[in-house]
């Protein structure tokens, strides 16, 4: 199991990379997370998992399934999350009564990695955050919890990058109870700029201050850069080419979900994609507005309104700008969005931008599945998949955007300079981006393979990775689980 000292340390990377490694060296692996917080999610046969989890099912050689991740929580709001089980929404809870009654989810989390160790020889689990925030302790089903109940070694991990990393890594074991600090067998440190022998002095300070021997310092690689975006977005997250390039803006929604749409134009080299985070206006020079999802409609259109962003989104169209909206952006562009229930966060009623003559009517049942079809405007073939509750109609769903198999889907406007759809990975389909860059202003022709990309940068992070960590050590550490029954105190 590989744990962190803290969020964003690189512990789903690090995953991946021993996924991809034990699949070439023809070990049967498969990844694992008991309980990921995430709006950043992929679907697959049976419901949606962690978008990490897809991508380290990729590293394995595997098609995601819902055993790979079978607790996913998604937030709402800063307090309230709406709770995925094995695939499934079963329920939206407050922060406080799911943390009372999460140790309830241990049955299904046990019964996910009971069938992933009864069909493969080697299971990678990630913990959740940190096992240091021992104030959650108590009825945990994601780091030590997890681990004491079924037996599991635990490989911590610091980032050295972000300072601290000798004192994140002996705080940890300053504050953890002996039993469960004996769960750990080694640590890791990532993100290493420079000459690793530097850091030698380090490793023996942590060694010395925890008794864990290191099992590797992993340098900064930046094959990473080409990985889709997992939990967090970067705020500089394009890629500024040199050039008379494509300029396409997104704002940064305060819930933003399925981030990782953007990857593919964050890579193409004749696009110069940016994030534009609050408190700052949308460019006016952008050729191009895309409002990528959110896991709370209602609750960021006010956001956007607040930022100003509307102003801005509706001058760039008046102007003749392109405005793409997916999913919870889509509903965004429409007359009006209602959810009388608050089954997407809050309850009300509020209108869109008014771009598409279109509006949104949430409801309970949640859309989740793997599509195929083609684009309208240009028979290019797509593929991706749809995560969104509610319903959208009106007259300019009449020109939809895409043929899913006889189903229409999306909206444009008349003069096709406004577009939406609830299909999430079209950019990942390297004709359909092509042409739509082409029709939005792009100079010349891409040559992107966007899935070669992610597979040669899984193979450069795993080469990088078995170079800097003691793969073997590693590998020794793994033994089956003593007994999925056993004492969870």
């Amino acid at each position: 199991m590989v744990q962190g000292t803290g969020s964003d340390v690189g512990k789903s990377l690090v995953v991946a990379a021993l996924c991809r490694i034990a699949l070439r060296r023809g070990i049967r692996v498969a990844p694992f997370k008991p309980q990921n917080m995430s709006n950043n999610a992929a679907a697959c046969a049976g419901g949606e998992i962690g978008r990490a989890q897809a991508l380290q099912a990729q590293a394995a050689g595997l098609e995601p399934e819902v055993d790979f991740n079978p607790v996913l929580l998604k937030p709402e709001t800063d307090r309230r999350a709406q709770v995925v089980v094995r695939g499934k929404v079963v329920d939206s809870m407050d922060a406080t009564d799911y943390m009372a009654r999460r140790e309830a989810r241990m049955d299904a989390v046990l019964g996910s990695f009971q069938r992933l160790v009864d069909a493969y020889q080697l299971v990678v689990v990630e913990g959740a955050g940190s096992p240091a925030e021992v104030n959650l302790r108590a009825g945990d089903i994601a780091n030590m919890g997890f681990a004491r109940r079924v037996g599991i070694p635990v490989c911590l991990v610091g980032d050295i990058d972000k300072g601290g990393v000798i004192a994140s890594l002996a705080g940890t074991r300053t504050v953890l109870s002996p039993e469960d600090a004996a769960m750990i067998r080694g640590f890791m440190i990532n993100k290493f700029r420079g000459d690793p022998t530097l850091f030698d002095d380090g490793v023996s300070a942590i060694e010395e201050h925890t008794g864990w021997p290191c099992f590797g310092v992993i340098p900064w690689l930046s094959c990473t850069a080409d990985l889709p975006a997992e939990d967090a977005v970067v705020l500089d997250g394009g890629r500024h080419h040199a050039g008379d390039e494509l300029r396409i803006v997104a704002p940064m929604l305060s819930r933003l979900a399925n981030f990782d749409d953007a990857d593919p134009l964050r890579l193409e080299p004749g696009v110069d994609f940016r994030w534009i985070p609050p408190g700052r206006p949308l460019p006016r020079d952008a050729d191009v507005i895309i409002l990528f999802g959110t896991k709370s409609t209602l609750g960021d259109l006010e956001f956007l309104r607040a930022q100003g962003w509307d102003h801005d989104i509706l001058a760039h169209a008046r102007a003749g700008g392109r405005v793409l909206g997916l999913c919870g952006g889509f509903q965004m562009l429409g007359a009006e969005v209602e959810d009388s229930e608050g089954v997407d966060g809050r309850v009300g009623r509020a209108p869109g931008l008014g771009l598409l003559d279109v509006q949104t009517e949430m409801s309970e049942s949640k859309a989740v599945r793997p599509v195929a079809g083609r684009c309208v405007s240009t028979g290019r073939p797509v593929t991706g998949y749809e995560i969104h509750v509610g319903r959208t109609t009106g007259k300019d769903c009449g020109r939809p955007m895409f043929d899913l198999e006889g189903r229409a889907d999306g909206a444009r406007s008349a003069d096709g300079r406004v577009e939406g759809s609830y299909v999430h990975g079209i950019f990942a389909e390297d004709e359909f981006r092509r042409a739509w860059l082409k029709r939005s202003g792009a100079k010349g022709d891409s040559s992107l393979d966007y899935g070669a990309s992610v597979e040669a940068a899984l193979d450069a992070w795993a080469d990088g990775v078995e170079q800097a960590v003691q793969v073997d050590a590693l590998l020794a550490c793994a033994a089956r689980p003593t007994s999925l029954q056993a004492d969870a105190s």
